[in-house]
């Protein structure tokens, strides 16, 4: 389950790699639940529709298109009585499995009206337990470098004084059989991996129908994924240390 993500380096990152205005200050670049990030969704306003010959602009400027929004990671469902309730739900609401995206309470009606979003990120981390019971965080990004855009939910909350609050999940895929992501995580424990998308069903999967969406999520390959374990203070041999 991935708990802590990195988000891009580079406010223009976020123009050439989803095609959304870029932000005007970048967030945190290290995410754990309940930091503020951004999500990617289709406009809110319908669009009108496209005048003959105009299909090829339309594809020139996608961030017509789709918008950022900065959000809560960790989402808080409409239905919930208030903004604390929210956030103390939050970090069980990081991730959303994805055969269980339209069944649980928790994200059902965001899974049925269509409320799926694009996380961008540049690498998420999980913890390798290969070397004994202390877990090595690993960070997980492309092998080319490019920014990933994982497939996820966004809810809206609205309180009795019109207290707003924007939030977003992770959908996880099950990754028991995946040639990378099956050495992390607990031992003994379902692997999972965030749904990475293509770069080309980025506008396909905002707009799918909701008994199409779930063709979207699926392992993202193993050969273009690079998994680098973290180096921490407590890696680091002391000056002048001798075996």
């Amino acid at each position: 389950m991935s708990t802590h993500y990195e988000t891009l380096r580079h406010t223009s990152a976020y123009a050439e790699a989803f095609g959304v205005e870029a932000p005007a200050a970048a967030s945190e670049l290290h995410l754990w639940p309940r930091m503020s990030g951004f999500f990617i969704r289709a406009p809110a306003a319908p669009q009108a529709p496209l005048a003959e010959g105009e299909g090829a602009a339309a594809d020139a400027a996608p961030s017509r298109r789709r918008e950022l929004v900065p959000a809560q990671w960790g989402l808080v469902p409409h239905w919930v009585k208030s903004a604390s309730d929210g956030k103390l739900r939050a970090p069980k609401l990081v991730n959303a499995k994805s055969d269980l995206v339209s069944t649980g309470t928790a994200f059902r009606d965001a899974w049925l009206q269509g409320q799926r979003c694009i996380v961008p990120m540049a690498a998420f981390y999980e913890d390798d337990f290969r070397q004994g019971s202390k877990a090595r965080p690993t960070r997980i990004a492309r092998v080319d470098g490019k920014p990933m855009g994982a497939a996820g939910l966004w809810a809206r909350w609205q309180g009795p004084d019109g207290e707003e609050l924007f939030s977003y999940a992770l959908i996880t895929v099950n990754a028991n059989n995946h040639a990378l992501m099956n050495r992390y995580q607990q031992p003994g424990s379902e692997k999972s991996m965030p749904a990475i998308l293509n770069e080309g069903a980025y506008d396909a999967w905002l707009n799918a129908r909701v008994d199409k969406a779930k063709e979207f999520l699926r392992q993202y390959p193993a050969q273009s994924l690079t998994a680098n374990p973290v180096e921490t203070k407590a890696d680091k041999v002391p000056k002048g240390w001798l075996e």
